[in-house]
């Protein structure tokens, strides 16, 4: 029986949690919110993607960006059926700057529309 150097079991410590950091990296990430808001937003490709529930009510949007164009696209819903459903293509690609802003900018809208029923 091999004993392993400290040396060894710091490098094996280490490289454990490069793997559950790189793991939840990749993972979407949740934002808990007050007035039982839940959030969920992930990251597509060079754009991301926001859904937004509270109860039966859902807002979603979704930022895909490619190299020629970006395209928006907005939706929510009430008991399954469409309030809003909505896209807009912009003619030149987002910068990472502007698809953070677009969805923090619609986050806060939604926070600020959204009522406890």
């Amino acid at each position: 029986m091999s004993r392993l150097s400290p040396f060894t079991r710091r490098i094996g410590t280490l490289l454990g949690i490069a793997i559950l950091g790189m793991g939840l990296l990749a993972s979407p990430s949740t934002l808990g919110a007050s007035d039982d808001l839940y959030i969920e937003i992930t990251k597509k490709g060079l754009g991301k993607e926001v859904v937004i529930t509270q109860g039966a009510r859902e807002w979603f949007m979704l930022i895909e960006v490619t190299p020629e164009n970006s395209v928006v696209l907005r939706q929510e819903k009430e008991h399954g059926r469409y309030l809003v459903d909505e896209s807009e293509t912009h003619d030149r690609p987002m910068t990472t700057g502007e698809v953070d802003a677009a969805i923090t900018d619609y986050v806060n809208s939604v926070k600020a529309r959204a009522t406890k029923k």
